[in-house]
């Protein structure tokens, strides 16, 4: 199943360390250009800024 993320499950379950639950349900994860450069532009190094940036 292919899953396009917005936002705000990416921050949520990055702030809780699950992120990889998105890996675990969904084969396929597509993050929009838009939401990765808001998540990875934010100024500060959080949590969801580092796991997005390290995605593969």
């Amino acid at each position: 199943m292919i899953v396009v993320s917005n936002t705000s499950p990416i921050i949520s379950l990055a702030a809780i360390g699950q992120l990889n639950l998105l890996q675990e349900i969904y084969s396929n994860i597509v993050i929009p250009q838009a939401v990765y450069n808001e998540i990875a532009n934010v100024g500060t190094i959080d949590v969801a800024s580092a796991a997005v940036q390290t995605l593969e």
